[in-house]
């Protein structure tokens, strides 16, 4: 799921193109203590899933999912496409909302929502936003 948003964010956001990664990416750059290097970048994380109804019958198990995924946003005050996008910082935000809200892996049961958005930091020139959004998905096992 994490890979596919990646995918998505990286296809229909020309300014993430090549600064989308995942959980591993985020780990290490917290470990080390820094920003990425080129911004605006984007990190995809696994929030949470949570379990809704379930249905047991003739040696079957099924059971509703919603599953929630984070993008981290960082962009600096640096260089002219980080300005661009500061400059219109609502409008990107929300084409991110609409590349991601409403569309789902072929995989998937569900398509996403988008569930909300929030200031995570705003210093030293470094603007952190984090969106959320969950998707329906079934579990089965047999």
């Amino acid at each position: 799921m994490i890979e596919d948003v990646i995918a998505r964010l990286q296809a229909e956001i020309a300014e993430l193109d090549h600064r989308v990664e995942g959980a591993g990416a985020f780990a290490e750059m917290m470990r080390a203590k820094r920003l990425p290097q080129h911004t605006p970048a984007a990190h995809v994380l696994p929030l949470g899933i949570a379990g809704r109804a379930a249905d047991s019958s003739a040696g079957a198990f099924t059971q509703m999912l919603e599953e929630t995924v984070g993008i981290i946003l960082t962009i600096r005050d640096q260089g002219a496409m980080a300005r661009r996008v500061l400059g219109d910082l609502r409008g990107f935000i929300f084409r991110i909302i609409e590349a991601i809200a409403g569309w789902g892996p072929t995989d998937s049961v569900g398509v996403f929502r988008f569930a909300r958005g929030t200031l995570v930091s705003s210093s030293a020139g470094t603007f952190v936003y984090q969106m959320d959004f969950t998707i329906a998905d079934q579990l089965r096992i047999f």
